[in-house]
């Protein structure tokens, strides 16, 4: 090292909280570049944060070697995870393993992105003579216009090479075109996307429109003037199996080199050339899940919220981050308009747009000529039910295949029965590793946890009284599919669930049976509950609400009427209309009979209400101080510490177990941390973080914070 050297501080791709300061040479690396230091026994990738002349009589170590010029993310997105870090309440070096692709974080190079599409520079010299027959063809056609490198044969793109080595060609961006005419939009659909069009720097849309009221053609016409300008757009959807139709209405409209997809379920290659394309411009439209936030984007115009309310934008591991808030808080650095949509709005978005802090877009009506169809409750107390269901269901699906249409039933249990039975002795299987019995998968012949994932083949006997008497109790997807091939033979039943679909191409698959298939029973688990749209679905049989209606958790409310509208939407979405039959012991709850009109609002604003009425999210602000160990009283120690100490400067509830308070062999418990206002949550829980690895017990335990918990 010369005398010409300053200090950088960093920090590392882990989820410490410290940062640390090394030597290196000028011209130091901006923020945001990666380094290879030195770090205990071995090396480790971290990110430059700043700057900082070097304190004298301090033996600091020498960064190994710089592997960016310039950073990996612009200031905006660097901004955000400070920020998310910050109110979070998790390390930065965490929040920047997760934004990144996993291959840069282990130090490999940016990808060299190859020219997709190609021009003749503007200022090349070229020369007078020596030009092979070939190659002045080449170059003839380049004078003409673009030049794709797909289209070329093999020996043209190594003539294309040699004349990138020499400067004569660049790369040249294609501007996205429409591949077909958008369709005639209804009036409320004209004024959402008039109103997104004109939307200046940062504004946030509530697009609260009803099922199959034409959301997806509000994005496309809202975004189109956007893409046409060379602008992009990041769409985000809350799950993989959501992105393959919205993939194919995107490439329709504006065609396929315009739109990447980006999620957790592509090889780390496929991800970090995406998110290179994202960042260099060459794309128009990144579809994504939760990780998606973070893709830089080089000319940044719109970000849309699809399904906004689902809760699988809030992460559950590591950093337990909201990607719906976070895009909130991305669009406001970037100074873009910000579209969150759903069928059945989140209970913050609602409130958030009565405070005002939204603008208020709505579709109240279909784009087919069909109405929302009413949800008829179906009593089952007292009755004989045949398989788990109400006749009346059976008769009414008779009816609907008869017709040559489809029929959807809805069951969010998986297996063919949550638990098996001993009639003798009343014996229930449990799994070892958590507190909750195992399902019986019967084809399989294996008992299985759906929390851990422990097996454990079916007993032929009881294990306890040795008694033959084992039955299942209950019904999971497999036994009613059991049921309904027996009730209906002969008639397709296509069942979507997390045991019969594992990857994106096998859900891809089992759609386009469901398109091409009539008639046909659909059956299946919350894949099938939301934004899939299927025409041919007259009726909708919601089989099992009832454990939604007395759950200890607060949002288990929200949540079923969330899945119930979400459900009933799927029927009647063609040219004939739909029927919702829903089965329940419990007719007279009050808020199934504000489902029963079909319309979400009645029932939201009865939610709200009840919140407002036990101060509970939105109306105040909530955090979980979680701990879990093998043994059930270090954790309970340390909870009851960290209540002593946050005492008086937030309301503290607890500690309580959580609802399954045993998982993967650790026994789990959190403290309830509240205050009316979220500043100060927040400054009290900064100043109060540092702390908590101190306190007695807390080396016992493995401890997290969980801001705006969407589980307990």
């Amino acid at each position: 090292m010369t005398d010409d050297t300053n200090c950088i501080e960093v920090v590392t791709l882990t989820p410490l909280a410290q940062r640390f300061s090394y030597r290196c040479m000028t011209p130091l690396p901006e923020p945001g570049c990666r380094v290879r230091v030195p770090f205990g026994r071995g090396e480790r990738i971290a990110i430059v944060t700043g700057s900082s002349p070097c304190p004298e009589g301090v033996q600091i170590k020498d960064v190994h070697r710089i592997l960016d010029q310039q950073p990996l993310l612009p200031k905006a997105l660097q901004a955000l995870l400070e920020f998310g870090s910050n109110y979070y309440h998790y390390p930065l070096g965490g929040a920047w393993a997760t934004a990144l692709p996993a291959r840069l974080c282990q130090g490999q190079p940016l990808p060299t992105p190859k020219p997709e599409l190609l021009k003749l520079r503007s200022d090349a010299t070229l020369p007078q003579s020596g030009w092979g027959p070939r190659q002045s063809e080449l170059l003839q056609r380049l004078r003409r216009g673009n030049l794709r490198m797909t289209e070329l044969s093999s020996g043209d793109r190594q003539r294309i090479r040699q004349f990138l080595a020499a400067g004569w060609i660049e790369a040249a961006r294609e501007s996205p075109r429409l591949h077909e005419t958008p369709l005639t939009l209804r009036p409320e659909q004209q004024q959402a996307v008039a109103a997104i069009r004109a939307a200046c720097g940062f504004q946030p849309f509530l697009l609260d429109g009803v099922t199959s009221s034409g959301k997806t053609e509000v994005y496309l016409q809202a975004m189109e003037p956007l893409l046409l300008a060379g602008k992009q757009v990041l769409f985000l959807v809350p799950e993989i199996a959501l992105i393959g139709q919205t993939y194919e209405r995107c490439v329709q409209r504006f065609g396929a080199t315009a739109v990447a997809v980006y999620h957790s379920g592509q090889g780390d290659a496929e991800r970090l050339r995406v998110w290179e394309r994202a960042r260099s411009g060459s794309l128009s439209i990144l579809l994504g899940t939760r990780s998606a936030l973070f893709v830089p984007l080089a000319r940044p115009g719109l970000l849309i919220v699809d399904e906004e309310h689902d809760p699988s934008y809030k992460q559950q591991s590591g950093w337990l981050y909201s990607a719906r808030d976070l895009a909130l808080r991305r669009a406001q650095l970037e100074e873009l308009p910000i579209v969150l949509a759903s069928a059945t709005p989140a209970l913050e978005s609602l409130y958030n747009r009565q405070c005002g802090r939204y603008a208020d877009l709505r579709l109240r009506e279909r784009a087919s000529a069909q109405n929302i169809p009413q949800i008829e409750i179906l009593p089952l107390r007292k009755k004989r039910l045949l398989g788990g269901l109400d006749p009346s269901l059976l008769s009414a699906c008779a009816e609907t295949l008869a017709s040559g249409q489809q029929a959807l039933f809805f069951l969010n249990r998986r297996g063919y029965a949550p638990a098996l039975l001993c009639h003798d002795c009343g014996h229930v299987p449990h799994c070892r590793r958590c507190s909750a019995p195992l399902t019986w998968h019967r084809r399989q012949a294996r008992l299985r946890c759906h929390h851990c994932g422990w097996e454990a083949p079916v007993p032929q006997r009881c294990p306890s009284c040795g008694g033959d008497g084992m039955n299942g109790i209950g019904m999971g997807t497999e036994g009613l599919e059991q049921f309904l091939q027996e009730r209906f033979p002969g008639i397709p039943i296509l069942r979507v669930d997390r045991d019969e679909v594992h990857t994106p191409r096998q859900l891809a698959e089992r759609l386009q049976a469901i398109r091409s298939t009539r008639p046909a029973i659909l059956l299946g688990t919350q894949m099938l509950s939301k934004g899939h749209h299927f025409p041919d679905v007259t009726l909708v049989g919601i089989v099992d609400v009832d454990q939604g209606l007395y759950s200890a958790d607060f949002r288990a409310g929200e949540r079923l009427a969330q899945t119930v509208i979400q459900v009933a939407g799927r029927s009647g979405r063609g040219d004939t209309p739909g029927r919702v039959l829903l089965q329940s012991h419990l007719p007279e709850h009050p808020l199934l009979l504000a489902l029963q009109s079909g319309d979400y609002g009645t029932a939201a604003a009865q939610l709200l209400r009840e919140r407002q009425q036990a101060s509970l999210p939105p109306l105040r602000a909530l955090a979980l101080l979680q701990a879990e160990a093998q043994r059930v009283e270090p954790v309970y120690a340390f909870l009851h510490a960290a209540q002593e100490y946050l005492q008086g400067a937030l309301d503290c509830s607890g500690p309580v177990p959580a609802l399954l308070e045993r998982r993967a062999g650790f026994h789990r418990a959190y403290l309830w941390l509240e205050s009316t206002s979220r500043p100060l949550l927040q400054q009290v829980l900064g100043a109060s973080i540092a702390q908590i690895p101190s306190l007695p017990g807390a080396r016992r335990v493995r401890w997290s914070l969980d801001v705006d918990p969407q589980n307990f």
